[in-house]
């Protein structure tokens, strides 16, 4: 009998190659949901790939706060293309058609190249693998579908705010100051609504904005969202119709790019007197609409203009350690003399209510730009130590919820549109749709609030990790500083706490505190 030897191939033990997947994905245009939308898009790449044995994470690709109507308008996607062509990717996952384009024509030509590439594209949501595909026929109708719905989902949402604001059935998702939210209604919050009438009143004796918002800070009153009182916030209320009772609909605007705009005339607005009980009357409403008026006619500056708001560097951002209230500037005289200082308006106005004196313009330029010299030197011991202790905290199980919610709040969207549709074609009584829109909506507002809640919960992370990064860049390339730059001083410095005449407390925006001597 012949023996037949079976040679085995070379790498028939070696293992096998693991795919290296990439992901594709559009997030918010707005900075703070966009750091939060990234790291939840990101963390559920990485644990969906790291899920198949046989994938290897080969990067997340993503465009920022666009339309996607485009390709040529996504960098992000155009550069995925070229490193797919340099051989770097084997394989795509995107969450949908629409976000991976939203027009047909582009969506069939990009996977066309990607087919002669040999790389498959795998879309989440319609369960679709364009490397399983016999015939275009199925992208085609399906991409098709995607690109008329998003355009059906925004005309038709629009068109329903736009319905709700004519018949006045428009139900509010956020409640201004003063103000909380009962099924959807305006109910004032008496313990803020005081305040409110506060800021009226202190405006028809004649005071500033500006003043107003240093008195609501000394008395520690609690500002929105637990933030301190600025000139533009009291003016906000000042302004805002919804005190006197009255509603202005449609403020602002998204256009055919999804972009939010102010509303100076380019679409309807719709104005609604006695919408719901007012704080103050229309009389003080009207009243300090004129001061206000007035005080613009007389200064010679319009609504809006900035060289009134910050003059100067420290305006605003220093905070007196003993009382708490904001530091300004002034010019003091010393015999012929003449120098700016800065002095805490408490102390300025009653000397017995607090005992914090004058310090020095320059001294305080000297103190900031002393720190950076100091952060330029040792950044690496500093700076690189804070963003390892930063980065290494772990948001995994609030953003694993996040895409959780996200998914279902996506669900419930398609569940809506789904009973609408039934409801048309006369198969579900009025009543039944009703109830189950009704449910809908009351689970859509839970979940809503719930991933508001974790996005505020990481975010501040988040931001204090990318200024970070940023003071690093910085400092990684700059020389020692020889005199005070206000840019970097806004850019770096949330606010200063002066402890006392001879030391300055800096309170970085990235979450760092240094004290510096003033000399």
């Amino acid at each position: 009998m012949k023996k037949v030897i079976t040679i085995e191939p070379a790498n028939a033990h070696q293992p096998k190659k693991r795919l290296r997947v990439a992901a594709y994905c559009r997030v918010s245009s707005s900075m703070a949901d966009q750091l939060v939308s990234l790291e939840t898009q990101k963390a559920h790449y990485e644990e969906y790939i790291a899920s198949n044995r046989e994938w290897e994470f080969a990067g997340l690709y993503y465009d920022e706060g666009l339309s996607g109507t485009k390709k040529e308008k996504r960098p992000a996607l155009l550069q995925m293309m070229t490193d797919c062509e340099n051989g770097k990717i084997d394989f795509i996952v995107t969450k949908s058609l629409s976000r991976f384009a939203r027009n047909t024509t582009d969506c069939l030509e990009l996977v066309r190249r990607l087919q002669e590439l040999h790389i498959p594209v795998y879309f989440e949501k319609e369960n679709l693998n364009t490397g399983s595909m016999e015939t275009e026929l199925f992208l085609s109708v399906m991409s098709s579908l995607a690109e008329s719905e998003s355009v059906s989902i925004s005309e038709n949402s629009k068109w329903g705010v736009r319905h709700r604001f004519e018949n006045g059935s428009f139900k509010f998702s956020y409640a201004p100051y003063g103000y909380t939210l009962a099924d959807g209604e305006l109910v004032i919050k008496e313990d803020e609504a005081e305040w409110v009438r506060f800021i009226f009143n202190e405006a028809l004796t004649g005071k500033s904005a500006r003043q107003i918002a240093a008195t609501l800070n000394e008395k520690k009153v609690p500002a929105k969202r637990k933030g301190t009182w600025t000139a533009a916030s009291v003016l906000w209320i000042l302004r805002n119709e919804r005190y006197k009772g009255d509603c202005l609909y449609q403020k602002t605007y998204t256009d055919f790019r999804l972009r939010r705009h102010l509303n100076h005339g380019e679409v309807d607005q719709f104005y609604e007197e006695n919408h719901h009980d007012a704080i103050v009357s229309r009389e003080v409403f009207e009243a300090v609409g004129n001061v206000i008026s007035h005080e613009q006619q007389e200064k010679n500056r319009s609504e809006g203009n900035s060289k009134y708001q910050n003059r100067y560097a420290f305006s605003g951002k220093l905070i007196c350690g003993e009382c708490g209230a904001f530091f300004k500037r002034r010019i003091n005289i010393t015999g012929r003399l003449k120098y700016p200082a800065w002095v805490c308006s408490v102390h300025h106005k009653d000397g017995s209510r607090c005992s914090m004196k004058y310090v020095r313009e320059a001294a305080l330029e000297t103190a900031f730009t002393t720190m950076m010299n100091k952060l330029i030197f040792g950044r690496k011991e500093v700076l690189q130590t804070l963003l390892d202790n930063l980065t290494t905290q772990s948001h995994k199980s609030r953003l694993s919820r996040i895409d959780v919610v996200e998914r279902t709040l996506n669900e419930m969207q398609e569940r809506r549109r789904n009973l609408t549709s039934i409801m048309t074609k006369g198969y579900l009584d009025p009543a039944t749709f009703t109830r189950e829109s009704n449910e809908i909506m009351v689970e859509t507002e839970k979940l809503t609030a719930e991933r508001d809640q974790l996005k505020s919960e990481i975010n501040g992370e988040l931001t204090k990790t990318e200024s970070l990064r940023d003071l690093i860049r910085f400092t990684g390339k700059s020389e020692m500083l020889s005199d005070f730059d206000a840019g970097l001083f806004e850019r770096y410095v949330d606010h200063a706490v002066v402890s006392s005449r001879t030391e300055l407390e800096l309170h970085l925006k990235c979450g760092m505190k240094v004290k510096e001597t003033i000399e």
